[in-house]
């Protein structure tokens, strides 16, 4: 039975080879409702890839870049490194849009700040940009901590102030509004489970084919989509029982779910938005706190929205998160169309607190276009020649990133946004030993050791012959990269279209998630497998985590009681989503409104627990009970229903 499960995993890649064509990074065609332009599009590949978002003679780094030609028309213009109140005199000019008036806004670290300007500026136009700053020696401040310490008026004592002057390029945005979203046909019934107390809810069913063999490690942290079914975050048990759903509506889905801290607590992030059939998202990063209360929403600036691909808390209320910014280009010159369209990817550093972009990255002016291992668009459809999916903040402020149109993992300068090294793909900084090329991979992340992890796909279109995680030393002396590790599913051979990540667990060993095949596998140091589970074949997910979990909702538990078919007994159905450490259930059921509870304890057996009391019974509550029989939490009486009325019975 589990071989024919795994085989179905397996061959479900194929099934869903349209859905790796986005989200893989690989070639579309021209989209419905999308007409080719006569005219030719605006050039913006950069002649050159030496851009530094740092004002010579200043410790000040300054987003739109100096020279960019990949900002966008609704563009701030961001400063970083010196107090708000050092910063005077800011002049902004578009060569067509003309003078510019706006707002200085401070970041609440003290740091720095944001010229937001009134109106946008125009497509295409050049912006001159023009501000009295400290004069410092030029130095990385981010070098030493993660974000740049506050600094006070006359903090540039000693070196004056100066005019700096720089400018930068608007481009040209590729209008989305009529890009449809990935379908969402419904699920098999087979595929999911529902509830009485949840009605209309469809959560997808975890299967566990290998029992757990790290209890330690928590419980599973997923979503579900794109693909069959209702979408949402998702945490399940080890044994496969579901914790928590929390289904959208309207084809909204939710994807990277992950635990990571905030402000000192340990929360839930996760984005939910539109995924377009393009590969990237439209939408918000949110946090959530142990009660699902949502602390924080980053729903992205600049013009760009939030896209799913990755949302990093780095600590001092700063996040990272990715954004897509499909642009007209002229892509001639790397054997395109004249009327091109491309995909730039940026990665926003936001303040939370403020919502402004403290500092902003953007592919085009440091990848080139040749580094792409995709086919160039033959339409205006967006060329997606770099793909960016994850970032791993550094703790001396670099960014380690990964691209999985260019086959490669990054490390860029904090501040400046220089590459500092290429991991792979066709310009590498190292010398790659046996087993470290990747294709296609995702979620680059650097342990401890200095060491790397990536998921390594193979695919879309197959260039290994099974997905895998990977370990990766890297010998800076040498320039040597050297694979030190590699987890694979032995029965059968997993290939993930797209999608996926690994996760390095506190006790050594590592999660893969298959992604888009869509399998959750935990490996021990060695190679045992420790636990193995997948959602339904046909659909899949982007990213799986394991983390100890501990929640407790401010909703209250969900009760639902009728009568049974003869109108004698009552049945009662109990369920609080998103809970952990239930126990059990205390009922209680009243004969009528003011006559005294009757009380009544089962065991908790699932997501939803029943029971069945022998009499006819007005309003039944019911009480969540912890191990030692504390009450957690309590619903509101409920009528009971008839048995008409608690009809058509979910089916499980």
């Amino acid at each position: 039975m589990r071989r024919a499960l795994l085989i179905a995993l397996g061959l479900a890649a194929l099934a869903w080879g349209a859905l790796a064509l986005a989200l893989g990074s690989a070639s579309l065609r021209l989209l419905p409702g999308t007409h080719a332009r006569a005219a030719v599009s605006p050039p913006c590949l950069p002649a050159t890839l030496t851009r530094t978002a740092r004002l010579p003679g200043t410790a000040i780094d300054v987003s739109p870049a100096p020279g960019t030609g990949a900002a966008n028309p609704h563009t701030q213009i961001s400063f970083l490194g010196v107090g708000a109140s050092e910063i005077h005199d800011v002049t902004v000019r578009g060569a067509r849009s003309g003078l510019h008036a706006g707002r200085l806004r401070a970041y609440s670290q003290g740091d720095g700040a944001s010229f937001v300007p009134d109106v946008p500026f125009l497509a295409g136009e050049r912006v001159d940009v023009r501000a009295t700053v400290p004069v410092r020696a030029s130095r990385d401040v981010r070098a030493t901590v993660p974000v740049r310490a506050p600094i006070g008026a006359g903090a540039g004592a000693g070196g004056g102030q100066r005019t700096a002057a720089f400018s930068f390029g608007v481009d040209t945005p590729y209008p989305t509004g009529a890009v449809p979203q990935f379908p969402s046909p419904p699920a098999a019934p087979a595929d999911y489970q529902s509830f009485y107390t949840l009605p209309g809810v469809q959560a997808p069913i975890l299967s566990v084919t290998v029992a757990d063999r790290d209890p330690a490690a928590g419980d599973i942290l997923t979503t579900t989509g794109p693909g069959p079914g209702r979408y949402g975050p998702l945490i399940y048990t080890p044994q496969g029982r579901l914790v928590w759903f929390a289904q959208l509506a309207g084809g909204e889905a939710a994807e990277n779910l992950n635990e990571q801290t905030y402000e000192g607590r340990r929360a839930l992030t996760w984005w939910r938005g539109y995924v377009l059939s393009l590969g990237f998202g439209q939408g918000e990063d949110l946090v959530m706190d142990s009660r699902y209360r949502v602390l924080a929403r980053v729903a992205g600036a600049n013009g760009l929205k939030a896209d799913l691909h990755d949302f990093q808390l780095a600590g001092h209320g700063v996040a990272y998160n990715t954004a897509y910014n499909p642009i007209r280009c002229d892509l001639r010159a790397v054997r395109g169309v004249a009327n091109g369209t491309i995909d730039d990817t940026a990665i926003q550093e936001i303040d939370l607190r403020t919502g402004l972009v403290r500092w902003e990255w953007h592919s085009l002016d440091h990848v080139g276009a040749a580094e792409s291992e995709v086919e160039t668009s033959r339409d205006t459809t967006p060329w997606d020649y770099f793909h960016l999916n994850s970032i791993d903040p550094r703790p001396n402020g670099n960014l380690v990133i990964s691209a999985r149109s260019t086959w490669a993992g990054y490390e860029l300068q904090a501040g400046t946004g220089a590459i500092l090294w290429r991991l792979g793909g066709n310009h590498s900084s190292f010398k790659m030993g046996p087993g470290t090329r990747m294709a296609w991979q995702h979620d680059a992340r650097v342990l401890a050791g200095g060491e790397l992890t990536f998921f390594d796909d193979g695919a879309n279109p197959p260039i290994h012959s099974q997905s895998r995680g990977v370990r990766i030393a890297l010998d800076f002396k040498r320039r040597e990269a050297r694979l030190a590790a590699s987890y694979t599913h032995r029965e059968p051979r997993l290939l993930a279209a797209s999608q996926g990540n690994m996760q390095t667990l506190a006790r050594g060993s590592v999660l893969v998630g298959y992604g888009g095949v869509p399998a959750i596998s935990e490996f021990a140091a060695d190679g045992t497998l420790l636990f193995d589970a997948h959602q339904p074949y046909d659909t899949s997910f982007y990213r799986a985590y394991r983390f100890p979990w501990s929640a407790r909702p401010l909703s209250p538990p969900a009760v639902l009681a009728s009568l049974d078919d003869t109108g004698e007994e009552t049945i009662v159905h109990a369920s609080w989503n998103g809970a952990t450490g239930v126990a059990a259930w205390r009922v209680l059921a009243q004969k009528s409104p003011g006559s005294p509870p009757e009380r009544t304890t089962i065991p908790a057996t699932g997501f939803e627990s029943s029971t069945t009391l022998p009499a006819k019974y007005a309003r039944v509550a019911v009480q969540a009970l912890d191990a030692s029989g504390r009450v957690l939490g309590a619903s509101q009486p409920a009528p009971v229903v008839s048995y008409a009325a608690s009809l058509p019975s979910p089916g499980r």
